[in-house]
């Protein structure tokens, strides 16, 4: 595994993924930096869903090669590699009988993590993610709205010092001023984590306003990488077809 998780980006090269015979993805190839947020954008069915469960292993390729860190994923124990990997999705996945820092700390118990050490690190990241440690530590899901367990969920998805960040349209479910208070919140926390995110949407406007790349997928091909300043700009046709749902006038900033 990679050694310095601060520094680990992401390559995929000439990946190639066929699911009961169907080819899912077809020789896609790109590099997510560290410290950048890599947006994959698509219609339903793209393949931008399966990229990403390719990442943690998942789902294995038929063809090609996955690095983090500049290491090949493919001989590493999928258990320990998703033990580095933050991941969020949009269900939020929390455990219900445990409460909000034993949730935050779940990967810190099973890495073996000392009790004060797991409960410390919980408690610092709830209060970045705009959460008060005081006041949520100790409640249950249940007992919290749908963007606060969101919250909870970026926290538990930082809580191990991750190598890098995975998110599955992690947002899509909450009411439009919660999602953009989460976007913001993200956008916040990315410049204190080092390393490469990956974050699927189908949503053009979420992309531009957390993507510092976004990649277009169709039909498990990339058309194009772009800035979210170039996208705007774009010509590709699924590109463009995207950009035809933004809201008169974002379109010309």
């Amino acid at each position: 595994m990679p050694q310095d998780n601060s520094l680990a980006g992401l390559e995929f090269r000439q990946i190639r993924c066929r699911i009961e015979g169907r080819v899912v993805l077809d020789g896609l190839d790109f590099e997510v930096r560290p410290g950048e947020t890599m947006v994959l954008l698509g219609r339903s069915g793209s393949g931008k869903t399966t990229a990403l469960r390719l990442i943690n292993r998942m789902i294995e390729p038929s063809g090609g090669v996955i690095r983090i860190g500049g290491q090949d994923i493919a001989p590493m124990d999928p258990v320990a590699l998703r033990r580095c990997i933050g991941y969020v999705i949009q269900d939020f996945g929390l455990l219900p009988h445990w409460n909000v820092v034993e949730n935050v700390a779940l990967v810190p118990r099973l890495l073996g993590w000392p009790p004060e050490r797991r409960q410390q690190r919980a408690r610092e990241l709830l209060d970045q993610v705009g959460l008060s440690s005081g006041e949520m530590a100790l409640r249950y899901p249940n007992q919290l709205s749908g963007g606060q367990r969101q919250r909870v969920g970026v926290a538990r998805a930082l809580a191990a010092e991750p190598m890098l960040l995975l998110f599955d349209e992690p947002f899509g479910a909450l009411d439009p001023i919660t999602r953009h208070e989460m976007q913001q919140m993200f956008v916040a926390v990315r410049t204190r984590f080092g390393g490469a995110s990956v974050f699927v949407t189908h949503d053009l406007v979420e992309a531009l306003c957390i993507g510092t790349r976004i990649a277009v997928l169709e039909h498990g091909k990339l058309e194009g990488v772009f800035t979210p300043q170039d996208f705007l700009k774009a010509e590709t046709p699924v590109a463009k077809a995207f950009l035809q749902t933004l809201p008169r006038g974002i379109a010309s900033v």
